[in-house]
């Protein structure tokens, strides 16, 4: 009996343990199938193509970039997808649109009925998949959902009300959809939302007010949409790191800041009136841009020596007034842009470019003394000047004629007693005044870029576009002046071989340091063309570009006559170059990932300007990692750009028969494999990558394992980055050295996935401190 007994315990539990894995397995089989179901959905893309034989647990699916699953138990708790259907059109009429959208049959409304049965998800992400139409209420079914990301999409219509029941939320990013609507009034619902970004949609209306009602908020972006109005006092949103309001139509007074906040963008937003003077408390502020605007009046002399801003745009309003009272600039102030208002006097010395200080100082086209204006200002200046002349003149006028009219009443006094004493009659002359009022004679137009060198310079600048048009104008430096500033050009002054040409250091006569590059270019062109060439290259203007100073050229003591001795005079970056802060020879200086990422979008969208900035595009820029400088901000530029300008390289493909178009993009393609280069370099370290082109391109497999990465990887890299941002850059850095040229990625393709591998990391490093603080 008791032998039977215990059989039968044992059958029971043999049954129950049964039961338990048919249900696990159940379980998970049910998750699987929501997954394939959501691949059907979107049309099957090729990021999810390793799904369709998969027979595992997709819980355990290596996360990439492209795709990430997360889990929690047996219930996904994040899904992640970036597809590649890249938003290319300018407008979107609600219907499908063959290669950007999916098909026809697509229905959003059976995809979000989809992901609303996976209960347990909080982290949302479907970027780029081409989806389209209308956000359906049924997305408040996500009841869990604390990140929502369906940026560069093609949705459009209103942001449905529902939303506000997902109290979980904490990131909501809309960016880059067709929202044409308002936004909506009650964001005051999602108490826990941290980050609000709405960027590149066609949003109409005012900005909400219940906004300000979130203290969590750090982020909020609306750029690039058509918002008007007023803007509320923002100085409750307590917890702001981040306001980005750009290109929108607010025709507002600027409005009040919350004192933490690091980075404000209101350039294009239609801003009027002054700006306020809290503006000049704000001691976290970091970036300031308040450019393209019609703000008006002195800006605060605080502004500029806040203690943490290191950008400061207040170009293109209508500032006015002197700035004797800005005594000093703040340490990290590395650029400012004061450039196109109607400022007059003296440009304070923190602001002098001709001094020793090594920032980025825009302010032509403006009043100021001593300063050549530009285009408009110039007549505005005049106009203001001959103002001034006339209401002097027309006051000087009433004085003269008040101080006649009391000659003649005192001549008339003495004519009637001369009458009366004399009783004879005195003929009063009458004086008639006349006055001429100045005239006002317009200064011809500046003379800027004929008509002449424009035919035949090639290359035409667009800067006036990216706000790089008001750099000062080219020096040209004489022999004598350089030859005292380098000591003859003495050894002790020589700082290398460059990429082109020898390398001097030296110093002018203000104490201020340069960088000055000898090298001999061929006689094709006149001097005249040359210097049309040099001038043009000066207008190269970017925080990221190493800045060219001015030239020389001297062909005294030459020997062969078909070759001209130029000298490139550029500013001295003090801090050395990328790869020396890569190099475990220098682990005093030795760049942690975060940091390496900062030095590498700079450098993008440094690239990315030569190769869209101008025309034709700037290519072949000699990009490698000791061409990298590192100011003593680390702030990263990028030297021996441009030297296409002057070297003749177009004119000499293009006598060889090639295709200039195809040429063309053939040399923005290298550009793109060398930067992919440095990436590399970034990634493995300077000791690694002198083992040569061929060893990396091997080397790249590793990367696909976590074995191999630990093999091969930085170890500073592996122990300051999160994964999922290292995956990212691996991703665009295998596009970037492609074999096939036009299988490379553009420059603002690899400047994206840059930006966002360093979200990633800023975001993971947050956690990391918030769990360490817990």
């Amino acid at each position: 009996m008791g032998c039977y007994c215990s059989n039968l315990v044992f059958f029971m539990l043999f049954l129950s343990w049964g039961f338990f894995i048919s249900s696990t397995h159940q379980l998970q089989s049910t998750q699987t199938q929501i997954l394939l179901q959501l691949r059907k959905h979107l049309e099957y893309p090729l990021q999810l193509s390793n799904w369709e034989n998969y027979n595992g647990d997709f819980c355990n699916l290596v996360s990439n970039p492209q795709v990430s699953i997360k889990c929690e138990g047996n219930s996904i708790s994040e899904l992640k997808i970036m597809g590649d259907k890249l938003k290319k059109v300018s407008d979107f009429h609600g219907y499908a649109v063959q290669n950007q959208t999916l098909s026809e049959t697509f229905s959003i409304d059976s995809l979000v009925v989809t992901l609303a049965r996976l209960n347990t998800l909080r982290v949302l992400s479907l970027v780029s998949l081409g989806i389209w139409g209308p956000l359906p209420e049924k997305i408040h079914r996500l009841s869990s959902l604390e990140l929502l990301d369906m940026s560069s999409n093609f949705i459009f219509g209103s942001i449905p009300n529902e939303i506000s029941k997902l109290v979980k939320l904490r990131t909501l990013t809309l960016d880059g959809n067709f929202f044409n609507e308002s936004i909506p009034n009650w964001f005051d619902s999602l108490s826990n939302l941290t980050i609000l970004s709405l960027r590149n949609n066609k949003f109409n209306g005012q900005f909400p007010s219940s906004i300000c009602k979130i203290t969590s908020l750090t982020e909020i972006a609306l750029s690039h949409n058509n918002l008007n109005g007023k803007l509320p006092d923002l100085t409750p949103l307590s917890s702001l790191n981040l306001l980005d309001l750009r290109d929108n139509h607010f025709d507002s007074e600027l409005p009040l800041l919350p004192k933490g906040v690091t980075t404000v963008l209101l350039s294009n937003s239609s801003f009027k009136g002054q700006i306020p003077e809290e503006f000049g408390k704000l001691n976290r502020l970091q970036h300031l841009d308040l450019s393209s605007n019609s703000l008006v009046g002195t800006p605060p002399s605080n502004l500029f020596s806040l203690p943490n801003i290191s950008y400061l745009n207040l170009g293109s309003n209508m500032l006015s007034g002197s700035l004797h009272n800005i005594i000093k600039c703040g340490d990290n102030l590395g650029f400012v842009d004061i450039s196109i208002n109607r400022l007059t006097g003296n440009l304070p010395p923190c602001l002098d470019t001709n001094s020793s200080n090594k920032r980025v100082v825009k302010f032509n086209g403006n009043c100021l003394s001593g300063v050549n204006n530009q285009k408009h200002s110039d007549s505005i200046c005049k106009e203001d000047n001959v103002k001034k002349k006339q209401s002097w003149g027309s006051a000087a006028i009433w004085v003269t004629i008040g101080v006649i009219g009391l000659m003649v009443i005192f001549l008339v006094i003495v004519a009637f007693i001369r009458l009366f004493f004399h009783k004879r009659y005195n003929r009063r002359e009458t004086v008639t005044l006349q006055h001429t009022v100045p005239k006002f004679i317009q200064e011809s137009l500046p003379s800027g870029i004929s008509s002449e060198v424009l035919a035949n310079a090639r290359i035409i600048s667009e800067a006036s576009k990216l706000g790089t048009q008001v750099a000062p104008s080219c020096r040209v430096f004489s022999i004598e002046e350089l030859a005292e500033a380098t000591d003859n050009f003495s050894s002790s002054m020589f700082l290398g071989e460059g990429s082109i040409g020898k390398l001097y250091k030296g110093r002018l006569e203000n104490g201020g340091y340069i960088v000055i590059r000898s090298l001999s270019l061929y006689k094709k062109y006149s001097i005249r063309n040359l210097k049309v060439r040099l001038d043009l290259l000066s207008k190269l203007r970017h925080p990221h570009l190493v800045n060219f100073l001015g030239y020389c050229i001297n062909d005294v003591g030459l020997e062969d006559t078909t070759s001209s001795r130029v000298f490139l005079v550029h500013e001295y970056i003090s801090n050395g170059n990328f790869r020396t802060h890569l190099s475990e020879c220098s682990p005093h200086q030795i760049l942690k990932w975060s940091d390496r990422l900062a030095v590498l979008i700079g450098i993008a969208k440094a690239v990315h300007f030569l190769h869209t900035g101008v025309i034709p595009a700037s290519s072949s820029n000699r990009l490698r990692t000791n061409n990298i400088l590192l100011d003593e901000h680390r702030i990263a530029k990028l030297s021996d750009y441009g030297m296409s300008i002057i070297t003749e390289e177009l004119e000499q493909f293009e006598a060889k028969g090639d295709a200039p178009k195809s040429w063309h993009m053939k040399k923005l393609a290298d550009d793109v494999y060398d930067f992919g280069f440095i990436l590399l370099e970034a990634l493995v370290g300077p000791i690694v990558t002198g083992k040569g082109e061929t060893f990396l391109l091997n080397e790249m497999k590793s990367f696909g394992s976590q074995d191999g990465r630990q093999r091969i990887v930085d170890p500073v890299v592996l122990t300051t980055c999160s994964q999922e941002s290292l995956s990212i850059v691996i991703s665009i850095t295998n596009k970037c050295i492609s074999i096939e040229p036009e299988n490379r990625p553009s420059f603002e393709d690899v400047l994206w996935n840059l930006q966002y591998a360093a979200q990633v990391q800023t975001t993971a490093d947050y956690e990391q401190k918030s769990e360490g603080a817990l």
